[in-house]
Order: structure tokens, then sequence, then C-alpha cells
């Protein structure tokens, strides 16, 4: 009698466990970060033209700069969150520069008043 009951203590242990595993795996499969299934560090490699652009506020910023940051505007979530990445941090990006340089390529659809960590994308 002993050992069917312990031997369904370990069925019941082990089906809980894979419920729940099942469920955690389920749970975290649909999130993805601010820029989507897009890698941060990845994205941020991207904004390599705009490196000296994010460093210098007064230098003029390249087409090809431009070109990389209006796309990355429509994301404004995912734009904040490269510019904080380590990657951007390691090229020497300076945040609260470098959330000027859409109002510095007069992109017209940015988005104004963002709040990007410590520092508001700035208006016109």
């Amino acid at each position: 009698m002993e050992t069917p009951v312990k031997y369904m203590c370990v069925l019941v242990f082990l089906m809980s466990m894979t419920i729940a595993a099942l469920n955690g795996v389920e749970g975290t499969a649909n999130y993805y970060g601010p820029c989507g299934k897009h890698d941060i560090q990845k994205e941020a490699e991207k904004l390599e033209p705009c490196t000296y652009a994010a460093q210098h506020r007064r230098v003029p910023v390249s087409e090809r700069c431009c070109t990389v940051m209006e796309n990355k505007v429509k994301n404004p979530a995912c734009l904040c969150a490269i510019l904080y990445s380590q990657t951007a941090y390691d090229m020497g990006v300076r945040p609260e520069i470098a959330v000027t340089i859409p109002k510095r390529c007069n992109i017209a659809d940015r988005p104004v008043g963002y709040q990007c960590g410590d520092f508001t994308l700035p208006q016109l």
C-alpha cells in the first residue's frame, strides 16, 4: 500500500513541475523588449554612422546617420533602449546629445517631448 502512494506522489510532483515549466515558457515566449524581436545591441551597431554626431552637439549630422535615425524614431522606446545600451556606451554615444539628432536631421515625424531616460526629445 505504501509503494503506490509513493509513486503517486512522485507522479503528481513531476506533472506539477511539467505544467509549471510549460506555463513559464509560454508566459515568456510572447515577450519581446522595446525593440520587438530585434536585439538591442545589434540595433545599436546600426547607429554607427551617428557616433560622432552623438558625441558632439555642434557637428553636422551625416545624411547616412539621418537615414538610420529616421527609421529608429518610429519606435521611440527602442531608440531610448539603444541610446542607453552597452554597445552605444562602448561607442562613446552620449545620450543627452544623441537625443538631439532627430531634430538636427529635421525629421518631421519625430516623437517630440518623448521622455528618454533622463532626457526629453527636443521640440523645434
